[in-house]
């Protein structure tokens, strides 16, 4: 990477000029020669951080816009209906995917600074799965997950959500019949393990809903009680009451609103816009 590399070299530079200049021991020399290495270090990290942080800023901008945009249209079906329900996903969706490859195209500015820092390539991988996830585009999504950093909550419920869809939710047993962590398990508890207080709902919930869907409510439950001393959340609340009550098929998660439907594992209801009669 070449912000170690310029680090080292200014720590070398620093170390022979220090010692063979006879400017002080060689203790000192080595000393000094750390310090350089690390400032260096941060220097090269602040500015190349500042730097992709601006262009991913601007991706988001340009994505809320792109978003606030769609809200605009879908209020405005509901005065003027588009013709059908089914025309007006087919528009939404077409809109959404020119804003994701606009932002795709976006992030390749980014590329110029994979070779500056060690975890760059991972935030740049991170960034374009979470963009190809919201675009349902499932090959790139599983291309890029082993190369992701899962640093949110977000990007944990979505590496979830796709090893669900993609492998279902299976165990397999140990020699004393017990069953064996498999690859949600352990994300989920990893993704849990970072939070704090308040944070996580969509991310408990989801295990809950997989637990239930995979037919066991008592898991769930249990799982819904572990983020109810982590949080207050009314949809977390409300399915706890629902398992508790043993109405286990009445589970759900359309209290989170667009978080958990950009998971892909359920579509939203879209209500037919109603027509209104213009006086004359």
């Amino acid at each position: 990477m070449y912000a170690l590399l310029i680090s080292g070299l200014s720590a070398i530079i620093v170390f022979l000029a220090l010692y063979f200049g006879d400017f002080s021991a060689w203790g000192w020399a080595l000393f000094f020669s750390a310090l350089a290495f690390a400032g260096c270090n941060l220097l090269i990290g602040k500015i190349v951080g500042n730097r992709v942080k601006a262009i991913a800023e601007q991706i988001q901008a340009n994505m809320l816009q792109a978003q606030k945009r769609m809200q605009e249209r879908m209020n405005a079906w509901r005065h003027r209906p588009p013709g059908s329900l089914k025309q007006a996903q087919l528009e939404l969706q077409k809109f959404q995917h020119a804003a994701i490859a606009d932002a795709l195209g976006a992030s390749s500015a980014m590329e110029k600074f994979r070779n500056w820092a060690p975890l760059m390539g991972r935030q740049i991988a991170t960034m374009r799965m979470q963009l190809h996830y919201q675009d349902r585009n499932w090959k790139e999504v599983d291309a890029l997950l082993p190369k992701c950093i899962v640093f949110d909550p977000m990007t944990a419920a979505m590496a979830i959500a796709r090893t669900y869809m993609r492998d279902g939710y299976h165990h397999e047993k140990d020699k004393k019949d017990r069953p064996k962590p498999n690859d949600i398990d352990r994300r989920f508890e990893r993704g849990s393990a970072r939070l704090r207080y308040g944070q996580g709902a969509l991310l408990f919930g989801l295990y809950a809903w997989i637990k239930n869907q995979s037919g066991d409510p008592d898991a769930a439950l249990e799982t819904l009680l572990r983020a109810d001393r982590k949080m207050e959340n009314a949809t977390i609340k409300r399915n706890i009451e629902l398992l508790r009550n043993n109405k286990p098929k009445q589970f759900s998660l359309a209290g989170l609103g667009d978080e958990w439907y950009a998971l892909g594992l359920e579509e939203p209801r879209m209500r037919a816009p109603r027509s209104h009669e213009r006086p004359f």
